[in-house]
């Protein structure tokens, strides 16, 4: 049965990628029903918005999606649009799996570092709720903080003083946490992690750990292991041991400070997929930005939306065709032959390829 795909070129190198992804999820063999968008700089100076609706209307028909790297424009009013398509789709869920293929240049090559971040995308700072310094709504919030902290000897200036405010609440928290454990079933993962706070901020970090918390017993016959950590200490135990963990499940701030962490340990945002999944459907995307600076010179490392492209086909049901294309992309990166230059043990190997060509090796072992 065939799938249909809206498939979002993006801009900078966002075309080259699409077209290297769209190539090896093709070769798989797998049906798929390309719906073409453009999003983007280069869009919005023919349409007026980098984000046009039927990009949109796409993703609602299809439910399904593969983004390349877009770059928000500065100064337009756009925030982020990754965060617009997240907030209108409701993919309250951000997943970014985090393994280290050897080949890759990485410190901890020596480690068998497989993690999966689970981030919940729609609440916690990144809600965007906050107060400018010295407006009339600000000060009467610091109005109430200083009196609320005059006891403490903090006393905060009307004047000089922004403030975010951090919302969590239990229904976000138990939807994330469920989605982590079913994540790791599905996946026959070992072990689920909760990352928070709590010793600090006991009203919000706090909820979100004991909500967790109650969840992890809905699965208790599960065979999934279910532990916390505090978001520092998660850090250090991550470069020391990374090892010893499997599902992370965060709020949205944490979630996104250590994905990047992970990513660093197995070689960086070059190799690191990840998709955002809610009842509006699922966006699978690399984690990286646009890189305008190398656009149209085919010499950045496809991977990450090539494994982008393995999430999905995973999403689609056609788990074959996912082992397969993550053992391909695999094989290529081990055999160091046909891979970009920050795949070789020099950036400067005159031996490198190109976007297209490393593509193309990977192509050739699914035939």
């Amino acid at each position: 049965m065939p799938h249909e795909v809206t498939l979002i070129t993006g801009d900078g190198v966002g075309p080259e990628l699409a077209e290297a992804a769209r190539c090896c999820v093709d070769a798989t063999g797998v049906d798929i029903r390309w719906d073409v968008q453009e999003a983007g700089v280069d869009v919005m100076e023919r349409t007026g918005t980098p984000l046009p609706d039927q990009v949109i209307e796409s993703i609602r028909r299809t439910r399904c999606a593969l983004k390349a790297p877009i770059t928000t424009p500065v100064g337009t009013g756009f925030r982020s649009i990754n965060v617009y398509l997240r907030q209108e789709l409701g993919l309250f869920a951000c997943v970014r799996p985090c393994k280290y293929y050897p080949g890759v240049r990485t410190f901890f090559s020596h480690v068998p570092v497989d993690l999966v971040i689970v981030r919940e995308n729609t609440e916690d700072l990144y809600a965007g709720i906050e107060f400018e310094a010295g407006k009339p709504d600000t000060a009467e919030l610091i109005d109430y903080i200083n009196k609320a902290c005059g006891a403490r000897g903090v006393k905060t200036g009307r004047e000089e003083t922004g403030i975010s405010i951090k919302p969590i609440s239990v229904s976000a928290t138990e939807r994330i946490v469920r989605f982590a454990f079913e994540y790791a079933i599905s996946n026959r993962r070992r072990k689920v992690t909760a990352v928070h706070k709590a010793n600090i901020m006991k009203h919000t970090d706090g909820l979100f750990l004991a909500t967790a918390r109650r969840v992890a017993q809905e699965f208790a016959d599960s065979g999934i292991e279910f532990e916390d950590r505090i978001v520092d200490n998660m850090c250090m135990q991550l470069v020391q041991k990374p090892e010893l963990y499997d599902v992370l499940v965060l709020p949205n701030l944490y979630g996104d400070v250590v994905s990047d962490l992970a990513a660093g340990l197995v070689g960086g945002l070059g190799v690191a997929p990840g998709a955002n999944i809610g009842p509006g459907g699922a966006v699978f995307e690399a984690t990286h930005g646009s890189a305008p600076k190398y656009k149209g010179l085919n010499k950045v490392n496809p991977t990450a939306l090539i494994l982008s492209g393995v999430l999905m086909l995973r999403h689609l049901g056609e788990k074959d065709a996912a082992d397969r294309l993550e053992r391909a992309v695999a094989a290529v990166i081990a055999e160091g032959t046909h891979v970009t230059y920050d795949l070789k043990p020099h950036r400067d190997d005159p031996s490198a390829v190109g976007t297209r060509e490393m593509a193309q090796a990977i192509c050739r072992k699914l035939a």
